[in-house]
């Protein structure tokens, strides 16, 4: 068979380790050739590809980013696409589509599935936001990462008497906050599932000083926003592409705390950091597995299916159970975290 594997959406440690496995499994075991699509669903309509072979793919495991390459696509030109799905896919003359993505991917799959392409996709995001699988790679490497920041952040901080706040990915979900902030110890965790008060966070802030603390760590994700009525902030408007777009909340609760405590807080907007870089031992072993997977379920035919891990093993869900619904922070583990903070 020629299966057409490509990247979409934003890029995250272990897409070339999914990229890797689907070639190993693929042209080992089943004597495929593995096409790349180049820049995701772009590179669909546009006809560019490149074989991917085992030379293509050495090395790949502990490397970040995606060798194939990501481009977001406007909605009018991805409904284009979905009706000369057929068209497209003989072009390229593939078989089969392996779509490696978020959220945005996943939902496209979705339609490319019921236009009539035979499509298996793998869930990727940092932002452990997907429905249905207990985890997806890229979320552990994003957590290590912020997590090493709030460690070295607190020396300085204690240092200079500083409050820092450190604004972490999570546009529509807390979960890297939720979790990096618990492993790194901060004393404010502030995420969009649940509006702050921010007068709140202050006199949290003040009673630590109080104690004779010497700083303090906020760590909000950047779809955090304030309860109604305790500080004006308005996120951005919608993109060209139908995402809104956030940021400048770091920076702002910074703004607000430093007046209202008379201290020095500092922004500290980790950004795309939290993308970049090796992926963990896990993200790479959870890539790994999704690529095999859907190698498999290409020859068995389980089309319009998605790979998703249910405790430790790897099953695979009909695609439009992980685009149903976000996957955010319930309030027992916000509950959790409230007792250490």
């Amino acid at each position: 068979m020629r299966i057409g594997v490509l990247t979409s959406g934003g890029d995250c440690p272990g897409l070339n380790a999914v990229i890797r496995s689907v070639v190993h499994r693929g042209t080992d075991v089943h004597g495929d050739e593995i096409v790349g699509i180049q820049d995701g669903f772009l590179g669909l309509i546009e006809g560019r590809t490149r074989p991917v072979s085992h030379d293509d793919v050495t090395g790949l495991l502990t490397l970040g980013g995606t060798i194939l390459g990501s481009a977001r696509v406007r909605r009018d030109r991805i409904a284009w696409a979905v009706e000369n799905a057929r068209t497209l896919a003989r072009d390229i003359r593939i078989d089969a589509l392996i779509a490696i993505g978020g959220e945005g991917t996943l939902t496209a799959a979705k339609l490319f599935s019921d236009a009539g392409l035979p499509v298996v996709a793998v869930p990727k995001t940092i932002d452990n936001d997907i429905d249905a699988t207990d985890v997806t790679f890229g979320f552990d490497t994003a957590v290590h990462v912020a997590t090493e920041a709030i460690d070295r952040l607190k020396t300085t901080a204690e240092s200079h008497q500083r409050v820092m706040v450190v604004e972490l990915m999570g546009r529509h979900t807390g979960w890297i906050t939720l979790t990096a902030g618990m492993a790194g110890g901060a004393h404010g965790i502030l995420i969009p599932e649940k509006p702050f008060d921010i007068e709140a966070v202050a006199r949290m802030v003040e009673d630590r000083f109080d104690r004779g603390k010497k700083f303090a760590i906020i760590a909000v994700a950047e779809g955090a926003g304030p309860m109604p009525g305790t500080m004006r902030f308005d996120h951005g408007e919608v993109d060209q592409y139908g995402h809104r777009t956030f940021g400048g909340i770091g920076n702002r609760l910074a703004h607000e705390l430093e007046n209202l405590l008379g201290k020095e807080a500092r922004p500290v907007i980790l950004g795309h950091t939290q993308r970049g870089g090796t992926p963990t031992a896990r993200d790479r072993v959870l890539a790994t597995r999704f690529g095999w997977h859907a190698v498999e379920a290409v020859h068995r035919g389980e089309f319009g299916h998605f790979t998703a891990l249910r405790r430790t093993a790897i099953e695979l869900l009909p695609i439009g159970h992980a685009v149903t619904r976000l996957k955010t922070v319930p309030e027992n583990r916000w509950a959790e975290s409230e007792a250490v903070l």
